[in-house]
């Protein structure tokens, strides 16, 4: 990973600044992203405390504010002429149904339209960059099928139902972007990181789980490995290609996902 550049979203807590403090270790130039100034300025010598001398850089944006989302992304073409790894890391789980300043319930926003705007802002410095990778952080707690007349809540709301449809909606993201780039040199994967100690994982479930140097293993894995150089449109866990819910390969249900993603974010793909 010398002299590649990685940027991590949710880097300042949990599995992301384990998978930037590993990445750093390898030798990256890691940009990290946090909602909080103070938190990422922390991560950054909580990192070189530990070891990882590399280049390191913040940015900061609520990733449930599109306006911030779009701030941040000019904020890192402005400081980079490359970009060989985006890790889409940042997760939340919301018991009670709240709104973002855009007006979308704030799970969706924040677990797959924040990823999905993101990248598709980013993406011809990706490309520029190319061979380059996409990494998503999904979950094997996605759920199973897709109710769209009730993607945000607005018929009835569970936090589990809200976040295992985010992670869904991760996995049909990838799969649809790496069809989508198949052929320009950047390759799309989501993972499953495991069942992981993280704050995340005691709000919206109640119990702890493996470490967080566990929890990183697949994001890195998947960031760094020559053994997945040219593999792209893939779901990983520990490591190992596996299978998600039959509805992710469903062409018609990513397709439907896709555009109503580029309608509530007012953004429509370079590609």
């Amino acid at each position: 990973m010398k002299d590649k550049t990685v940027l991590i979203t949710g880097a300042t807590d949990g599995i992301g600044r384990q998978t930037a403090l590993k990445l750093a270790k390898n030798g990256a130039r890691i940009l990290i992203h946090g909602r909080n100034e103070k938190k990422c300025q922390h991560t950054i010598s909580f990192i070189e405390n530990q070891g990882g001398r590399s280049h390191i850089e913040y940015f900061c944006a609520d990733l449930s504010d599109f306006k911030q989302i779009r701030r941040m992304a000019d904020n890192i073409l402005g400081s980079t002429d490359r970009l060989d790894v985006l890790i889409n890391n940042a997760g939340i789980f919301e018991k009670e149904r709240k709104l973002t300043s855009d007006g979308l319930e704030l799970t969706f926003a924040v677990n797959h339209l924040a990823y999905f705007l993101l990248t598709g802002l980013l993406l011809d410095l990706l490309k520029g960059s190319a061979p380059a990778r996409i990494v998503n952080v999904s979950s094997m707690a996605h759920s199973s099928d897709i109710d769209f007349n009730n993607l945000q809540g607005e018929k009835h709301y569970s936090g589990l139902e809200a976040y295992s449809l985010s992670k869904l909606a991760n996995i049909l993201f990838t799969f649809s972007l790496a069809e989508k780039l198949k052929d320009s040199g950047i390759t799309v994967n989501c993972l499953h990181p495991g069942v992981i100690s993280t704050k995340l994982l005691h709000a919206g479930f109640g119990f702890g789980g493996d470490s967080l140097e566990e929890g990183a293993k697949t994001s890195v894995f998947l960031a760094s490995s020559n053994e997945i150089a040219d593999i792209s449109g893939e779901y990983f866990n520990n490591s190992r290609r596996a299978s998600p819910a039959s509805i992710a390969y469903d062409k018609d249900i990513q397709k439907r996902l896709w555009d109503i993603s580029e309608l509530l974010c007012g953004f429509v793909y370079p590609i």
